[in-house]
């Protein structure tokens, strides 16, 4: 079984900054790829960033330019730092993580419980 719990939301005034973390842990061999989504209140879920295990990092159009997206395998942990935030970058984000486990034939796609980011002046 693996869990990934978020942290680092919280209230900023628009133009602020905050560093998501999301960590995993279990019964973990491998993490392939990081991947960064939110929804906001009434609004669907939206993917916002990717990292695969060689680094390589993609981006939604939301999140170019301002977010940047980061992982240390060492402790199976996703960054996501977040700059020049925006009202409408108000979301519950979630992280979510495809992990092969020691017990699992293939890799499968674990989900965090969100951590709330709020942006109002």
């Amino acid at each position: 079984q693996v869990q990934l719990v978020e942290s680092g939301g919280g209230l900023v005034q628009p133009g602020g900054s905050l560093r998501l973390s999301c960590t995993a842990s279990g019964n973990i061999l491998r993490i392939n790829a990081m991947d960064w989504h939110r929804q906001g209140l009434g609004s669907q879920r939206e993917w916002v960033a990717s990292t695969t295990s060689s680094g390589i990092t993609r981006y939604g159009d939301s999140a170019k330019g301002r977010f940047i997206i980061s992982r240390d395998s060492t402790k199976n942990t996703a960054y996501l730092q977040m700059n020049s935030l925006k009202p409408e970058d108000t979301a519950l984000y979630y992280c979510t993580m495809n992990v092969q486990t020691s017990t699992d034939n293939t890799a499968r796609n674990y989900w965090g419980q969100g951590t709330q980011v709020t942006v109002s002046s």
